[in-house]
């Protein structure tokens, strides 16, 4: 019989090859509270594989920090342009290999489910995720870039995941709803 952790820490990436955001939360039981968020910068590096080799190092080191019991990722979405998506799915392989490497569980999840599970609308700009977020885990510094936002909106994602049925059955017309009927919840 599994015993289900009363606490978990979820570590959410949103994969880049310019700049990559990353957010860590705490989930106890049905609450979240936010650990960090922020950014790794590579756009200032000219070389591709020197970028994979920090997207490695830096999410290792992430992972050292935090001790992280899951990541959840954001899936590359399909674009356009095949040479940015490919550089995208290198970019998250690599933090998946990271993870990996010190046997932490991988989950990902589309930009869609994403941005659906924090605002209600899978076609939400990154602004109105950041503006839940800080409703949501209680905090007034807006990030220099969204990119941080986007890293914990995956993190928070993760978490929704579980503790998003573990109402009474009820549905929600979206997040402000749910948090009106749910703030206890929600740290």
């Amino acid at each position: 019989m599994l015993v289900e952790k009363k606490e978990r820490v979820i570590m959410g990436i949103d994969p880049g090859t310019s700049i990559m955001g990353y957010g860590v939360i705490l989930e106890r039981g049905s609450k979240i509270e936010l650990i960090t968020m922020g950014i790794v910068r590579m756009d200032h590096l000219d070389d591709h594989f020197l970028k994979l080799q920090r997207i490695f190092e830096k999410t290792v080191r992430l992972i050292d920090e935090y001790k992280p019991d899951i990541l959840a990722l954001e899936a590359p979405f399909y674009g356009k342009n095949i040479q940015v998506m490919l550089k995208l799915g290198r970019a998250q392989g690599i933090a998946m290999a990271a993870a990996l490497s010190k046997n932490i569980p991988i989950n990902e999840y589309a930009p869609r489910k994403i941005k659906q599970s924090i605002t209600g609308n899978g076609s939400a700009g990154k602004e109105q995720v950041a503006a839940m977020l800080q409703r949501l885990l209680n905090f007034k510094e807006t990030p220099e870039f969204l990119d941080a936002t986007d890293g914990l909106a995956v993190a928070v994602c993760h978490s929704f995941q579980k503790i998003g049925t573990a109402g009474k059955g009820k549905t929600y017309s979206g997040w402000e709803s749910f948090v009106k009927d749910n703030g206890k919840r929600l740290k």
